[in-house]
């Protein structure tokens, strides 16, 4: 079992961008990567705990390829941010703290400097209360798109998140809210599986091989304590713990739609927040996911299997709907039990493509981590060749390939 108390020796897999200044209180969230038009590379993050206001992202960069980091900017209030570049110009594009208005924020001199959201007219894009990741930005027939989520009544995390898809012409100035459209917020109907407080969230909107607009959700499908495992009727050829939901969205984003009858998927990883871009080299699309190795840890919330993020999977898929697992790229202990004080969790990657290459950041918990949720590291990590099939990487708690 994977307890509070095995703490892996040595540094984190990876180059170190930065670490948490007090790794009880103040934690990494909403790791973001892009590569700026002079090849060089930007990773944003925010930052959450008791020790932060839910209101803050630091900004790094780096010029020889991910080996080095330097710090250029710190903006508040964001939170949540995708971090993207479009027609030269860096955006993060987020909500102004915790569940607040939909801001986006632009940079023309490589991440340094940013214009500030003030109003409808120079960034602030969405009232009310919100909820978003970073998750990706895509261009497409004439249109810049990204989905995020409205946060409707009272309900717990996360029956409260309704999703939503907001576009824009990609010509148009992305900083005035005039120019956004927004879907109808569309919730999760409980009733479409049994669940502990079944729910979607941090949609990727993504292109279909029919050139239409899709929405790929994580799904959160955690049993009750009295729900068997199985998924019933039509989704009991998948797992219950990689269940993902795909939306169709109109080609004039004003609508998104979801049929529960055709529309989950089986998406290994669908548990934890994950990145899905299409490679037009290979013609695949690819995602790291946080992937769950032992099902059947137990029903409990201590021995849940969603506490799961010892293992980070490379997946890839023709279609969007069915998913291949590629290879392992990092492990510890795969297989054990994950407690939710465990001090180890590789989440969140976000990536791009790097030549033959796949280069990401992620929020890493490792060794004195307050626990794998709350991580003490930002990593950057590059997969090579990741077109290619290749073994798993060795396990980190052991040492060995196979465990």
């Amino acid at each position: 079992m994977l307890g509070p108390l095995d703490h892996p020796a040595g540094p984190p897999p990876g180059v170190i961008i930065d670490r948490s200044p007090d790794a009880a209180r103040i934690y990494f969230g909403s790791p973001g990567l892009a590569v700026l038009p002079d090849g060089s590379l930007l990773a944003s993050h925010d930052w959450f705990g008791p020790g932060t206001e839910n209101n803050e992202v630091t900004v790094h960069h780096s010029r020889d390829g991910g080996r080095s980091w330097a710090t250029v900017a710190r903006l508040r209030p964001l939170f949540w941010p995708s971090l993207f570049v479009h027609r030269g110009a860096a955006y993060l594009l987020g909500n102004a703290g915790f569940y607040g208005e939909v801001v986006i924020r632009r940079s023309d001199d490589g991440g340094r400097t940013w214009t500030e959201a003030g109003d409808a007219a120079s960034g602030i894009l969405r009232p009310g209360r919100n909820h978003g990741a970073p998750v990706p930005v895509v261009v497409h027939a004439g249109r810049i798109w990204r989905g995020l989520e409205a946060v409707e009544g009272d309900e717990n995390w996360p029956r409260h998140f309704h999703s939503m898809v907001m576009s824009a012409p990609e010509e148009a100035d992305l900083l005035q809210s005039k120019n956004w459209t927004f879907t109808p917020p569309l919730p999760f109907d409980r009733g479409w599986i049994p669940g502990e407080r079944p729910g979607w969230l941090e949609g990727n909107v993504v292109v279909a091989p029919d050139g239409s607009m899709r929405n790929l959700l994580r799904t959160h499908a955690a049993p009750g304590i009295n729900d068997p495992l199985p998924l019933p009727g039509a989704l009991a050829h998948i797992p219950r713990w990689e269940l993902a939901a795909l939306t169709r969205v109109a080609a004039d984003g004003r609508r998104q739609r979801f049929d529960p009858a055709q529309d989950f998927i089986h998406f290994p990883g669908s548990q934890s927040k994950f990145t899905v871009r299409f490679d037009p080299v290979g013609g695949r699309y690819w995602s790291l996911v946080q992937k769950i190795t032992n099902p059947h840890a137990g029903y409990d919330s201590r021995h849940s299997p969603y506490h799961q993020r010892n293992v980070l999977m490379l997946t890839s898929s023709a279609d969007l709907v069915h998913w291949r697992e590629e290879r392992r790229v990092l492990r510890y202990r795969e297989g054990r039990v994950v407690f939710p004080e465990s001090p180890v969790g590789f989440q969140y990657a976000d990536w791009q493509f790097d030549g033959p290459d796949l280069i990401a950041v992620l929020r890493t918990a490792w060794a004195e981590a307050a626990n794998y949720h709350d991580a003490n590291h930002l990593m950057f990590l590059r997969v090579q060749n990741f077109r290619d099939s290749a073994p798993d990487a060795p396990d980190l708690g052991t040492g060995i390939g196979d465990v």
